[in-house]
């Protein structure tokens, strides 16, 4: 029985004839560079580039490390860029990894708490930049914002990491674009930031912080199997330039269990983090928020920051699986979610509330040798729904 080869998007295009005889380049950096074209429910319609680099190490044993980033328009005005690294150097014993945005941005904010503004709220849908809600209850803004989040961490044994981070947030030109005080007409934003004694119109908060990591996945672009688990502790003190001393508490988690030895790409993926403002206040752009991630990916089907709070709880669990029989260059995947958030000041607690959202997508294998996937997903939530694309895994 003849064996396929796997393939990508180069094998199709190019006119070589890449039959099982063909021995594949061994390169230690691969990039992939694509196009911009969509729509998301925080964006609408967008375009522009995003590109990876992969890069292997010098021994079948290196991890696989990633640099990627997206430039971005929107027709919300909108422009976004944004580098991300996750990068292991000195034969697997550092690891980088980085979230770098500058972001001149609009996003509707809804209040806090996982039930805000209530259930009144009608069907949203936004393709192609056209929002067919008109409903009062959503609070637009407008801000500009940069984002600098960069550890670093050391291997001190058996996969297990220990290192320190910079975290540097930066919101300014901030406008409530409903807000009338004269009227009697206040925001979520204006009426938190007020009751907290912190700026309305611009703020930073710049902190150090304590980093562990525990990673035995088999490739963190796409992995196959393995974990990753992170706990992030970030201290805001006012010598630092804060207005207030705060503590801020991530964990996050990964499991990916493959469920064929014959076809290895059948995978199931679980994925959960957890944010919480553990001591002090921060401003509210600060709280976490759905979509904050590294990636920018947690909440498929909702608006970025539509759900936010004190307090955040997300899971999401998906299964990948491939679609072409022979090359695998075409795959699938199915995921749902979920998602609740707090509201101290009205005594919302997590799990008071919860929200789902649920999908489907396609993957295209770009570079077979990284696992780079281009994604296109289609995903609802509660009277919401999005279309995303991208050039690498959700998580």
């Amino acid at each position: 029985m003849k064996v396929c080869p796997p393939k990508d998007l180069s094998d199709i295009l190019s006119k070589k004839n890449r039959d099982t005889a063909y021995i594949e380049p061994d390169k230690k950096f691969s990039t992939l560079l694509v196009p911009v074209i969509g729509s998301s429910p925080s964006t609408g319609f967008s375009y522009g580039l995003a590109g990876q680099i992969s890069i292997s190490g010098e021994t079948a044993t290196d991890r696989t490390s990633s640099i990627s980033g997206n430039l971005t328009y929107t027709t919300k005005n909108q422009f976004m860029l944004l580098i991300k690294n996750n990068v292991f150097a000195m034969k697997n014993k550092v690891f980088f990894s980085g979230d770098w945005r500058l972001f001149l941005y609009s996003q509707p904010t809804y209040g806090l708490g996982t039930n805000a503004p209530g259930d009144e709220l009608k069907y949203i849908w936004d393709l192609n930049g056209h929002n067919t809600s008109e409903d009062s209850l959503v609070q637009p803004m407008r801000f500009d914002y940069i984002k600098i989040h960069q550890t670093v961490s050391w291997d001190i044994q058996n996969n297990w990491f220990v290192g320190g981070g910079l975290h540097y947030d930066n919101y300014w030109n901030i406008k409530d674009q409903v807000l009338d005080t004269a009227a009697g007409r206040v925001t979520s934003h204006y009426t938190y930031n007020r009751f907290h004694n912190f700026n309305t119109e611009k703020y930073t908060v710049f902190g150090l912080s304590a980093n562990f990591v525990y990673d035995t996945r088999d490739n963190l672009i796409n992995s196959y199997k393995g974990t990753f688990a992170n706990f992030n502790f970030r201290y805001n003190p006012t010598f630092l330039g804060n207005d207030k001393t705060s503590t801020i508490t991530f964990l996050e988690f990964r499991s990916f269990h493959s469920l064929s030895k014959e076809v290895p790409r059948k995978v199931i993926g679980f994925w959960a983090l957890a944010n919480f403002i553990s001591s002090g206040e921060v401003p509210y752009l600060l709280l976490p928020a759905l979509g904050y991630d590294q990636r920018g990916r947690a909440g498929r089907g909702y608006v970025q920051g539509r759900y936010r709070g004190e307090d955040l709880v997300y899971v999401e669990t998906e299964y990948r699986f491939p679609i072409s029989k022979c090359t695998g260059i075409l795959g699938g995947a199915v995921f749902a979610n979920a998602t609740t958030t707090s509201n101290r000041d009205l005594n919302v607690e997590l799990f008071d509330y919860l929200r789902a959202g649920y999908g489907m997508g396609l993957r295209i294998m770009a570079d077979k040798k990284s696992r780079t996937n281009i994604q296109i997903d289609v995903a609802f939530g509660k009277n919401s729904g999005g279309f995303y694309f991208g050039a690498s895994e959700t998580f």
